[in-house]
């Protein structure tokens, strides 16, 4: 991450988009993350995030989806285990703490982009953000359970109608109708979704978690590089 070179996410800070003359994609896992946390930033000034992504197959390319439904084909037929070459071990029915590169504090590559980029974008430099990064067998839409705390009270209702409101986000929050974020809702969607906002229990009135899911296809990769075109040629 050059620190010269912005990373946009448009409807956040878009604005760089006139400044610079190299401007450069954030992590798809980031991408997701910020559409929900900007809003909420903004208004209640957040103090420290906790991630947990459940990353899907494609976040690793065609091969990494060839490899799920092949080997979901093949323990479907009876074998045991299936093969792995893309990723450190078999994805089918089996989850995988581990993408990217370990590094020496104990995080992969990956978490520890979400706390480059994070801190990055929001222009927060020292703000304390924790992420696990686990691969799930999907084949699309990258989830994330995410826990926040604030510099202020948090209203949960007043949160929810801020993310009802934000561009680039869908609020999918209708417990009682079994309706929340999921990646078979978000694939192939624009917006990222965004629910079960409630009160954390651990960080109190200052305090919220939520479950984000986004189409890291789009909102992570190709939609945000046509957004920022858009934006520099506005």
């Amino acid at each position: 991450m050059d620190k010269d070179v912005p990373l946009v996410v448009p409807e956040i800070n878009g604005k760089l988009c006139k400044k610079a003359k190299l401007l450069a994609n954030p992590n798809c896992t980031t991408a997701i993350a910020l559409m929900a946390l900007a809003p909420l930033h903004k208004a209640f000034g957040i103090k420290r995030v906790i991630m947990s992504t459940y990353q899907a197959a494609s976040g690793a390319g065609a091969a990494g989806m060839a490899e799920l439904t092949d080997g979901v084909n093949e323990m479907a037929a009876g074998a045991s285990t299936a093969p792995n070459e893309v990723f450190a071990h078999p994805l089918p029915f089996n989850v995988i703490p581990h993408i990217d590169k370990f590094q020496e504090n104990g995080y992969t590559k990956e978490e520890m982009k979400v706390t480059w980029e994070t801190r990055k974008i929001l222009e927060e430099p020292d703000m304390p953000v924790s992420c696990t990064a686990v691969r799930i067998p999907t084949l699309r839409a990258h989830s994330e359970a995410i826990t926040l705390e604030f510099d202020k009270d948090v209203d949960v209702e007043e949160a929810k109608k801020l993310l009802a409101e934000a561009p680039g986000v869908k609020l999918v929050d209708e417990v009682d109708q079994n309706k929340y974020p999921m990646p078979l809702t978000a694939t192939g969607e624009y917006d990222v979704e965004v629910g079960r906002v409630r009160r954390s229990l651990i960080f109190e009135d200052k305090g919220l978690d939520l479950f984000v899911c986004g189409d890291q296809l789009l909102r992570g990769a190709a939609l945000n590089a046509v957004l920022i075109a858009e934006e520099c040629f506005a």
